[in-house]
């Protein structure tokens, strides 16, 4: 096998565990591999470390297996047994659990750095945001064949706007897998989908991500509880997840505001399916901070701020963290009092404590009193590897102001 030599003193984070070797660690590389073979890991004195998918980038090596494994069918199957028992442990899987879509394989939080794969209802929907894990998805959708059985109808691939690299491999979006009589082919990719007994139209060929956002199950279903009574404003909606949560929830007025018109589509679509009528929803398809801008003050009594990603790379940090703060100081400003505000921040690159900061200075700049009353992350699908912390990508905070 190919090798990956360590500079020496530079092997300690892969013995805490680590899933990532770092450009800079690496000393020299043997056997000239490609982007996204496997390749074997040594420390500088010749001590086997692993191994994992070499890449051209800042993140030299992902690390699939921290002792000396074949990368072969078994390994496959094994890791995506572990991650199917996890979500049976967080009764995802059961008929009666009122959700039928949910994540399957969480990248490093599944030790399979790289790899997504997400479920919606009958069909795997896989993302490669690795070369290696572009180059074995026909491998991984066997394995998830033979796993899920008749669990599963299709699977479909959509890397090609994910897989980073540059090994002049063709990338093309399509279905790895098709059970003859699905009614899913190439030219279908919409299902309905149930999330704590919500309807969801999905639409894995055409919508952002996977088709959905399934990161923010547990967080909707918050929203949901403190929804009765109230007039309710959901920013940067998408689906109108928060939306359909907040109306399920008895509020007594939703209004759902995105830039995006086929947002705007969706979201009323999704309204229309779990039977809410037009009276309690209004849906704006505007800038979703200038909307905020001219709200009037207190004419909201519930807030949901959750952008898209403001850093998507480390250099974008500090503006990032200026748009946060701009953006929750015009929510802590217009919120009436007593109200309540989640706000969100997806971005990797941003800490959670960066965040907290960056609501904190947006709570001084408004000048009122501000509490936290919950501390906010990803449900139990999307796991944090306690060896990767940077996998805590979603935070929040719901913020009670006076």
């Amino acid at each position: 096998m190919k090798k990956v030599i360590l500079k020496k003193g530079r092997e300690s984070s892969v013995e805490r565990f680590h899933p990532w070797i770092f450009s800079g660690a690496v000393g020299k590389v043997t056997g000239n591999p490609c982007e996204g073979e496997v390749v074997s890991i040594y420390s500088h004195d010749g001590t086997l470390l692993g191994c994992g998918h070499y890449q051209i980038g800042s993140i030299a090596v992902r690390i699939l297996s921290f002792e000396s494994e074949e990368i072969d069918s078994s390994f496959w199957k094994e890791r995506i047994e572990a991650a199917c028992h996890l979500r049976t442990t967080a009764s995802l899987t059961e008929d009666n659990s009122g959700t039928d879509c949910y994540r399957l394989i969480h990248g490093e939080g599944d030790n399979l750095p790289g790899l997504i794969v997400d479920i919606y209802r009958n069909v795997a929907v896989l993302q490669a945001h690795s070369a290696g894990m572009f180059i074995a998805r026909e491998k991984i959708a066997m394995a998830l064949k033979e796993v899920l059985g008749r669990k599963i109808d299709a699977i479909y691939d959509k890397s090609a706007a994910t897989a980073p690299f540059k090994a002049g491999l063709e990338l093309n979006n399509g279905y790895l897998y098709c059970r003859e009589g699905a009614k899913y082919n190439g030219q279908t990719g919409e299902e309905i989908v149930h999330e704590n007994g919500n309807l969801f139209h999905v639409n894995w060929i055409e919508g952002q991500k996977t088709g959905f956002f399934l990161d923010q199950r547990d967080n909707r279903e918050l929203v949901k509880r403190y929804s009765r009574g109230k007039r309710v404003l959901n920013l940067f909606c998408y689906t109108g997840g928060f939306s359909v949560y907040a109306l399920s929830g008895g509020a007594a007025s939703v209004d759902s505001v995105d830039s995006s018109a086929k947002a705007i589509e969706l979201t009323e679509k999704n309204i229309a399916l779990n039977g809410f009528g037009e009276k309690a929803h209004n849906s704006f398809c505007c800038d979703a901070i200038d909307y905020l801008h001219k709200s009037e003050p207190g004419k909201y009594d519930l807030i949901v701020v959750d952008p898209p990603a403001f850093a998507k790379h480390r250099d974008a940090i500090n503006n990032a963290l200026r748009a946060y703060k701009r953006l929750n100081a015009a929510a802590i400003e217009k919120v009436a009092p007593g109200g309540i505000i989640f706000t969100y921040s997806c971005s990797q690159a941003i800490d959670k404590q960066s965040f907290a900061l960056a609501v904190f200075s947006a709570a001084a700049i408004a000048g009122r009193r501000v509490k936290i009353i919950h501390r906010l992350t990803q449900p139990a699908d999307h796991p944090v590897n306690i060896y990767h912390p940077e996998g805590e990508y979603l935070k929040g905070l719901a913020l009670y102001i006076e």
